[in-house]
């Protein structure tokens, strides 16, 4: 029986910190997909979008993969015989680990815990994506046992992971648009939002961009408008475009984040990460092949998908960014490698990921190395 630490008890009073995404890890979690109500085709695109992300990873690290039971012999199929790829049974609502999954903290002495957040859908029964989330909501503790980690379980907070971005040195970047959102943690301030994220991330200053991408699904998680790359140094969203659907977001977190300090007193340097130059839609085709169930949050082919190339994951020597078929693939890719000059960059096709509301750093979870010292 793992330890559940509650109450009194939190990582930042315990010694624990998340570390940041560029700093080692262990392995990647990931879920697999297949709701028919999210993804088109009965899934089969996007189960070949995410087997191509796994393998991506497995370059460089080890990979789990959870799948439903009446999915296993499928997706062991379809991820076929590649080494470093571990496919386990886990039920569960969907396939965005990021939100739904552990965050990892450790201590600097060979310590590692897991945060189980509380996950309701992105917004519970004000404005979630889907009705249950009960599976989903396991999916913390799950992961956790099967990592050997014990777990802080902070009482009634909702978060996911894809809102937050630490450069574990003190400094945790969020959205107020997700954060403050009335499907969240309507009962707590501003200023008591920060106390959790302070107490159970090990962090010291929270950095707030007011508006995210994705006001309508994640409530503007983040993780697709800027991060970390290292202490003292973000990425953010960028377009010259004004017809972009994205410009006045994209303008706004650069000018904020270029006028930020970090924990330790730094002035952000901010690089610009361009966008698409094509906005991705679905055609109607597209959506034709999603079910309409109730509950559900209908897709159609007037709003424009969520693709981002700063949905990235950073794994040891490595990092693996989303790419769309776009003039600017091949850019992103580049000034990428620009922020990461010791990595691999590596694309992968992800247009099938983003078609069911997010990307390469939604459905994946790091859990970092509890190393000595």
């Amino acid at each position: 029986m793992r330890t559940i630490y509650e109450g009194d008890s939190t990582p930042k009073r315990d010694g624990y910190r998340m570390p940041a995404e560029f700093e080692p890890q262990d392995q990647v979690w990931m879920l697999w997909p297949h709701r028919p109500d999210n993804w088109r085709n009965g899934a089969k695109p996007a189960q070949e979008a995410y087997a191509a992300v796994a393998r991506a990873i497995a370059q460089f690290e080890p990979v789990t993969v959870c799948v439903k039971p009446q999915d296993y012999a499928a997706a062991r199929y379809v991820l076929g015989e590649e080494e470093g790829i571990r496919v386990i049974e886990m039920e569960s609502d969907d396939a965005w680990i990021r939100d739904c999954g552990p965050t990892f903290v450790v201590d600097g002495q060979g310590g590692m815990r897991a945060v189980h957040w509380h996950f309701n859908a992105w917004g519970g029964l004000v404005d979630g994506l889907y009705f249950p989330w009960d599976k989903d909501e396991l999916v913390g503790v799950k992961v956790a046992d099967l990592a050997g980690a014990d777990r802080y379980r902070p009482d009634g907070f909702v978060l996911e992971g894809g809102s937050i971005h630490v450069d574990g040195q003190g400094t945790v970047l969020t959205t107020e648009m997700c954060l403050l959102s009335e499907g969240r943690n309507p009962g707590l301030s501003k200023a008591e939002i920060e106390g959790y994220l302070n107490e159970y991330l090990g962090t010291e200053k929270v950095l707030w961009i007011q508006d995210g991408i994705d006001p309508d699904e994640t409530n503007g998680h983040i993780d697709d408008v800027a991060c970390f790359v290292a202490p003292g140094v973000v990425a953010c969203i960028w377009t010259e475009d004004e017809e972009n659907p994205f410009y006045a977001q994209c303008q706004a977190a650069y000018a904020a984040l270029s006028t930020m300090t970090d924990a330790k007193g730094r002035n952000l340097k901010v690089h610009k990460l361009c966008m698409p130059v094509k906005p991705v839609y679905m055609t109607q085709t597209e959506v034709d092949t999603i079910d309409v169930v109730e509950g559900t949050l209908p897709r159609g082919t007037e709003d424009a998908c969520i693709a981002s190339y700063m949905n990235f994951l950073v794994v040891n020597g490595g990092v693996i960014v989303p790419q769309y078929d776009d003039e600017n693939d091949g850019l992103a890719l580049q000034q990428i490698q620009g922020m990461f000059p010791d990595h691999e960059v590596v694309g992968v096709r992800t247009r099938e990921v983003v078609y069911g509301g997010g990307n390469i750093h939604c459905i994946t979870q790091q859990q970092p190395k509890a190393s000595l010292g």
